[in-house]
């Protein structure tokens, strides 16, 4: 896979490091397992803790061990070396595989989080609540979480919309938000990340009130032109896209003139950094 960044995330196990990859086109994860092995057991050979647990799960034909892949990473002679790693849903089955003290606050974590979205089914605002929740934890004011959670509804106005219009497929949704992305903004949604410096986490949730505020504009004239023109198909959806796009950029300018700076800015919402952020590819 082409385009990976290297990184180190901290502070996930007690401060210990834990090599990762980024694929930004899969938008997701590949950590070292060793190391998550060294952090939950305190081995001082994870290498062979690893190597033992690993024949043992082929052997229990366990498709944990079907999903390993080998990525180079760097080891600490600074050399890349092919290691092997999991998603991040692998690494939580191996946190399941492995005895360890360290391992239960993230069963309980798993387990507490499927009884919180079996309440919500039969209470939908608990769900709300606990996003309203999450974002002022994070620092936003009660207009920012109003503008948000405004635009999630009128996200999944327009997504229905399409879906009346003939777009059945996520990589047909990806476009057509793209294209609106790239009319007000001039970035595709993932290129719009790259620039704010944030990689899995939710783009709109790392924008600026302006920002939140001129995609809902895109979003919503596309939603109304839809309706009015009545598009099918992907091409057809996706001229009505870009004018959505195009109506926000006009948006977007006249407050630029007024501002007298850019409205598109790299600040983003969160806690921490990444500790390294070096492009690799493995062939």
């Amino acid at each position: 896979m082409k385009d990976s960044k290297l990184a180190t995330i901290s502070n996930l196990f007690e401060g210990q490091e834990i090599r990762s990859i980024w694929y930004s086109d899969k938008e997701e994860y590949y950590f070292s397992v060793v190391d998550v092995v060294k952090a939950l057991t305190g081995s001082n050979i994870p290498k062979r803790y690893w190597s033992d647990l690993k024949r043992k799960l082929d052997e229990e034909g366990s498709q944990l061990y079907e999903n390993i892949v080998r990525l180079k990473m760097k080891a600490q002679d600074g050399k890349l070396r092919e290691t092997d790693t999991l998603d991040t849903k692998g690494i939580f089955r191996l946190i399941e595989s492995i005895p360890s003290p360290k391992a239960e606050p993230f069963k309980l974590w798993l387990a507490n989080l499927g009884s919180d979205r079996i309440d919500e089914v039969f209470d939908p605002e608990k769900a709300i609540k606990r996003a309203v929740h999450y974002y002022k934890m994070r620092g936003c004011n009660d207009e920012w979480i109003k503008l948000r959670l405004a635009g999630i509804v009128d996200r999944n106005k327009l997504t229905d919309i399409w879906k009346d219009r003939g777009i059945t497929k996520d990589y047909e949704f990806g476009i057509l938000t793209n294209e609106i992305y790239q009319r007000w903004s001039g970035m595709k949604a993932s290129e719009y990340k790259e620039y704010k410096g944030i990689r899995k986490e939710s783009l709109r949730d790392n924008m600026s009130d302006l920002e939140i505020l001129l995609t809902d504009i895109g979003e919503v004239t596309a939603r109304e032109l839809a309706k009015e023109h009545g598009p099918y198909g992907l091409e057809e959806n996706k001229e009505i896209a870009r004018s959505g796009g195009e109506i926000a950029n006009i948006t977007r300018k006249e407050i630029e003139n007024r501002l007298g700076k850019s409205v598109v800015n790299k600040e983003n919402k969160l806690g921490y950094q990444y500790k390294e952020n070096k492009k690799i590819e493995n062939k």
